[in-house]
């Protein structure tokens, strides 16, 4: 039996694995949330990892909050950043693989062609900066390693797009949404999956990919699509970056490239509004 522990387990990603573990009979799993184990205390990992057989780690703890971040610096570092750290250190020295759970927002968004792996990393934003940071902590002391980056994750848990937009719907009757950020809605049910998979098949191909489901979308069309997929009717209107200034700067254009992922790993990857459907009936279920 392969020991999996898998951090944040909380989180949306975390939640998502949790909802799909009876598919992965081979795998034993191990759950943690901050009060379990603070990612950002080097001993508590060490000693964590020295009391569990774990064979796997999947890091999903983060400091998820972009525009808090930007006030918050010290304490997204310390998530991000020496808590990534402190994860490789650990898996280094107990000889576990990790899987680790990064972002878009390492790209500064003025291409217009879609990411790939080999871009280089130029972040506009502190959570994009400590993101990148914890990456590069995770290279440096790891071999064996994926880091995974997604965009714009959403699911029927947590706090995310998906569910703010849906909570906003049932006391407004018009909305603004920005219309000039361009980028690729990703399920985490179908990112769970595919880590799983990754582990299921004791992948050693290691190094950076890209995820997110298909296509490309901008954040007006992706509360179009769920008002629409909902039964909704409600009133959007498209505004431009400038007409809703937030703390962080958002990259503009943060597609990602999945070439890599689906020839290395064999990753078959849904249409971001199919995918939107499925989390639209686990959340009204």
């Amino acid at each position: 039996m392969t020991t999996v522990l898998v951090t944040g387990a909380d989180g949306q990603l975390g939640q998502c694995i949790q909802n799909i573990t009876h598919q992965f009979p081979s795998l034993d799993f191990l759950f943690a949330d901050r009060n379990t184990l603070d990612i950002t205390v080097a001993n508590d990992v060490l000693d964590f990892f020295e009391t569990h057989a774990i064979d796997w780690c999947i890091n999903c703890a983060g400091y998820t909050a972009v525009d808090n971040a930007e006030n918050d610096q010290e304490n997204a570092c310390k998530v991000n950043s020496i808590g990534a750290k402190n994860m490789a250190q650990a898996c280094q020295k107990n000889d576990v693989k990790m899987v680790h759970i990064s972002t878009d927002f390492v790209y500064d968004g003025l291409k217009t062609t879609p990411y790939t792996e080999l871009d280089k990393t130029n972040p506009v934003n502190v959570y994009g900066e400590s993101k990148l940071k914890g990456e590069n902590e995770i290279k440096q002391i790891l071999d064996k390693h994926f880091i995974i980056r997604t965009s714009w994750l959403y699911s029927e848990y947590g706090n995310n797009f998906m569910k703010t937009m849906l909570g906003l719907a049932q006391d407004r009757q018009e909305l603004s949404v920005v219309n000039d950020q361009l980028g690729t809605p990703t399920y985490a049910g179908d990112l769970a999956r595919v880590v799983l998979n990754i582990i299921k098949l004791r992948s050693q191909d290691y190094g950076v990919y890209h995820y997110s489901n298909e296509g490309i979308t901008s954040w007006f069309e992706f509360a179009k699509a769920i008002f629409e997929e909902s039964n909704i009717e409600l009133y959007i209107i498209p505004i431009d970056t400038k007409d809703y200034p937030t703390l962080a700067k958002r990259p503009r254009y943060s597609v990602l490239d999945k070439s890599k992922i689906k020839k290395m790993l064999n990753v078959e990857i849904l249409d971001w509004r199919q995918s939107l459907r499925k989390a639209l009936l686990k959340f009204n279920l």
